[in-house]
């Protein structure tokens, strides 16, 4: 067996908007709902999981998952500027305790892209208060995570979220399909992901750190296109990895490499395999990221936050988390410290501008009936987390 570390966490991951339904007050329903949006579909119902939040934490449990990533929605729990539902707290409250009750460890992400209505009215991370109302809301949240949670994410993906601020487009979250950054928003996130540090430290034995979209970016190798590199390297995925040095953990969320040219990043071949996002199928760019992270951060312990791909086939779901977890192996083994993975994602979701088409998700979801149907990857998941390895 390629056996992995005592206490590794093997689990599944979502994100509130993506799955919950009817988040009507945050930042992307009004996008969705703008007219001649691009955004593909609105999402609606989703899946329903604010209310079968149980069921779906039991199947990842039944199938031997030890784990459960989720995010809270701010736009529920600060509907108004400095109101805060005591509801919403205790129904994230009650997620936090469900996970127990099946067994799984909670990870919970403070943000997950959107952000309340208001928030986006007074200027988005571009304001100058954004720092101190995101360390006004952790605040707020304390009650959720105070207790039996361990592991907290402030902020995902920051440096796609600085790429979308660039340009307020989010055609295909790679390099690819996104703007250049606007770097005072990264110099926003940063304040706001420190704040929320600081704010969370006053948790006993809380690990907080934020996640990172591993790029896995790689040259042409044509004259100008290394130094090219660097460059755009540097100022979408490094600057935030060295900029976790110092916190508990850092999270990789990885998917697959873009190359870089002379002129910056270039389209998927037409010559490889893609996944239903147009995305390379590369399963080494888990390893890359992780690498990436532990040597940028100084050896900051990482979790792998995100992990997948999208696809209507479900072989070549477990072919790419294979791949993808034997690289992983292969990190731990050169004395990397990793201390989880959570596979993106537990379901068949929304997909931000693409909508519902792109399925990643363990679990098929109907649309209709919303009725919940695993798959066989789920239980191929679930199998290596009671192993705690893979077969030679």
């Amino acid at each position: 067996m390629l056996t992995f570390p005592k206490g590794f966490l093997w689990g599944a991951a979502t994100a509130a908007h993506q799955i919950e339904g009817n988040n009507t007050n945050n930042d992307w329903w009004v996008k969705e709902h703008t007219p001649g949006t691009a955004i593909v579909e609105p999402s609606g119902d989703a899946m329903d999981s604010y209310h079968r939040y149980r069921e779906d934490m039991k199947l990842l449990a039944d199938a031997g998952l030890t784990s459960y990533r989720f995010s809270l929605e701010w736009s529920r729990i600060e509907p108004e500027p400095g109101f805060f539902s005591r509801a919403e707290i205790d129904h994230y409250r009650r997620m936090v305790d469900t996970a127990h009750e099946f067994g799984l460890e909670p990870v919970v992400s403070l943000l997950h892209f959107t952000v309340p209505q208001w928030m986006f009215a007074r200027g988005f991370w571009r304001n100058p208060e954004a720092p101190s109302l995101f360390a006004r809301f952790t605040e707020a949240i304390v009650p959720i995570v105070s207790e039996g949670v361990e592991y907290v994410c402030t902020i995902n993906e920051p440096n796609i979220a600085a790429m979308l601020a660039g340009g307020e487009t989010a055609s295909n979250l790679v390099a690819f399909g996104l703007p250049r950054p606007d770097l005072a928003v990264a110099d926003a996130l940063l304040a706001s992901h420190r704040a929320s540090r600081e704010v969370l430290s006053s948790v006993s034995g809380l690990k907080t750190g934020w996640t990172i979209a591993t790029q896995a970016f790689h040259s042409t190798g044509e004259p100008g296109a290394d130094e090219t590199l660097r460059d755009y390297r540097y100022s979408s995925d490094d600057w935030y990895l060295e900029n976790a040095r110092g916190d508990d953990f850092v999270g990789v969320q990885a998917y697959t490499r873009t190359f870089i040219g002379p002129d910056g990043p270039l389209p998927v071949s037409d010559d490889v395999e893609t996944t239903l996002t147009g995305w390379e199928f590369f399963p080494p760019a888990l390893e890359l990221g992780v690498r990436a992270a532990w040597e940028l951060s100084e050896h900051v312990p990482v979790m792998v936050t995100e992990n997948g791909i999208a696809t209507a086939d479900d072989e070549r779901r477990i072919d790419y988390t294979d791949g993808a977890l034997r690289g992983l192996h292969a990190a731990i083994a050169d004395g990397i410290t990793v201390l989880g993975y959570q596979h993106w994602s537990a379901l068949d979701n929304y997909e931000w501008a693409s909508g519902f088409w792109p399925t990643f998700g363990l679990i098929a979801v109907d649309r209709e009936s919303f009725v919940r149907t695993p798959k066989p990857s789920l239980a191929w998941l679930g199998a290596v987390a009671q192993n705690n390895g893979l077969p030679e």
